[in-house]
């Protein structure tokens, strides 16, 4: 008996894409009400114009929450009351980070409401706190991605292996790595770089190049030479170890078996490896403009991203490494701002990676 194939191809997974608009667009509800006009939505060139992953993982789940209670309602009619109960009760069902991408996506289709003159009324959201969970801070270093490719490797994991090689090195979202295509490869002076400009980042949507180690580029070249087989441009560069394409479910599951066999007992995601470069970067001197056009989004304007990626007390403890003195952070009460003294015996032994028991 034929083994069931890992995974789903593109082509399978905008038939399933397309069975989901089709299933929602057969609904029926109350004229001028939230379904109602959802429905509209989905028909329209804005909603395509949203990236595939966002519209998967972000609008449908929070839309299927949004359906349940307010599918059938009149949005003039909702009152604040009731999205204060409603918030409540998604927050006790799932989590905070699901109430908040919901909360979010409601605002944003309440915006689109009041443009197709369905809504006339405020949001009563707004006077709701929408509390954001806290973002994540889980890094690695350098020494541990070299140590997670060369496990890869010799485990089998090749293509899990550039993967993480590559996503080291550009900062680019394991979404943007792993759907790295022939077409995206090229060479600056002998020097292997994806350029990501006509097809942009998968989430911004924003152009990106990406730039990898001579290290990287004979491990990525090293491995397309193994594979063998002339590729087209829409040719995905990097597959399973059954030769299949990666996709989302998979890579999940392969990093963690990886994962166990370096790190037992680690949580770390692959996707820490963007925070992780960032902050190598701000340790070297690099600046908003700089980090924004590296890593293709507004990280430079953004305080919620730069608090995602680059949170303030490890950019300040790679700014003491630098310096060799300690900058006191710029939120820490009751300091003056530059403030700035010589680092103590024990934080000598801690920047430099020993035990300070060791005093």
């Amino acid at each position: 008996m034929a083994s069931r194939p890992q995974g789903r191809s593109a082509a399978a997974r905008r038939c399933i894409q397309l069975r989901r608009d089709e299933a929602e667009a057969a609904r029926r509800y109350p004229a001028a009400s939230v379904g109602d006009a959802f429905q509209r939505y989905i028909r329209t060139p804005e909603w395509s114009a949203r990236p595939l992953s966002v519209r998967s993982k972000i609008w449908w789940p929070s839309w299927y929450r949004i359906r349940e209670w307010w599918s059938d309602v009149a949005p003039d009619t909702i009152t604040f009351e009731q999205m204060s109960k409603w918030r409540t009760a998604l927050e006790r069902k799932h989590c905070r980070d699901v109430t908040h991408k919901t909360i979010r996506v409601w605002r944003s289709f309440w915006k689109i409401m009041r443009a197709m003159k369905v809504a006339h009324t405020a949001d009563p959201t707004l006077g709701i706190r929408n509390s954001a969970p806290a973002p994540r801070w889980q890094r690695w270093s350098e020494g541990e991605a070299v140590r997670l490719v060369k496990v890869a490797w010799r485990n089998g994991y090749h293509g899990l292996a550039c993967i993480i090689a590559v996503a080291w090195d550009t900062q680019f979202s394991p979404v943007d790595v792993r759907t790295l295509c022939e077409r995206h490869r090229a060479f600056d002076d002998g020097r292997l770089i994806f350029e990501r400009q006509a097809d942009g980042r998968t989430k911004t949507g924003r152009a990106a190049i990406g730039t990898v180690s001579k290290r990287t580029g004979r491990l990525v070249e090293s491995y397309l030479a193994q594979c063998g087989a002339e590729r087209l441009p829409d040719a995905r560069l990097f597959r399973t170890r059954t030769g299949l394409v990666y996709q989302d479910a998979r890579l999940s599951r392969d990093f963690a078996a990886l994962r166990g066999l370096a790190f037992p007992g680690d949580s770390r995601l692959l996707m820490d490896m963007t925070r992780s470069g960032t902050v190598e970067e701000i340790a070297s001197g690099a600046d908003a403009i700089g980090l924004s056009a590296k890593m293709a989004n507004s990280i430079g304007r953004s305080n919620g991203l730069h608090k995602a990626y680059a949170p303030v007390e490890i950019e300040e403890y790679g700014t003491r490494t630098r310096r060799g003195c300690r900058v006191v952070a710029r939120s820490a009460p009751g300091t003056k701002r530059g403030k700035k003294y010589q680092l103590s015996s024990r934080e000598k032994y801690q920047l430099s990676g020993k035990s300070a028991l060791s005093l």
